[in-house]
């Protein structure tokens, strides 16, 4: 299954532990170093696919200061997606910094080159 960065960084933002909304936003803000930001349509949305898709579940909701939250938690098969996209991610890494390393030794200055 592939996925978007963007649902592979929500699903890692409740790797560790439930969420609210408001939370997820803001681990993937810290997570990117800001280059990510989720909008709350776009973020909701994006949480009501996930609950479909059974990669993520609704785990409780509390009430702070008259505002309803409610906290999401990743499934087994949302484990599952991030460990795949994750060993996807590493090996297209893999890939792309040996040919890196092969320009670079194919463009280091060779000894005795005049």
């Amino acid at each position: 299954m592939d996925i978007s960065e963007q649902t592979f960084l929500i699903l890692s933002a409740l790797a560790d532990q439930p969420r609210h909304g408001y939370a997820v936003v803001t681990e993937v803000d810290e997570m990117t170093g800001g280059r990510i930001r989720l909008r709350a349509g776009t973020l909701y949305g994006a949480l009501d696919r996930l609950v479909t898709q059974g990669l993520i579940a609704p785990d409780h909701d509390e009430v702070e200061k008259g505002r309803l939250r409610r906290f999401y938690k990743l499934t087994d098969a949302g484990a599952d997606a991030i460990r795949a996209e994750s060993q996807r991610m590493a090996a297209a890494v893999r890939l792309a910094e040996e040919r890196l390393n092969k320009r670079a030794a194919r463009n280091a200055p060779r000894l005795g080159a005049i």
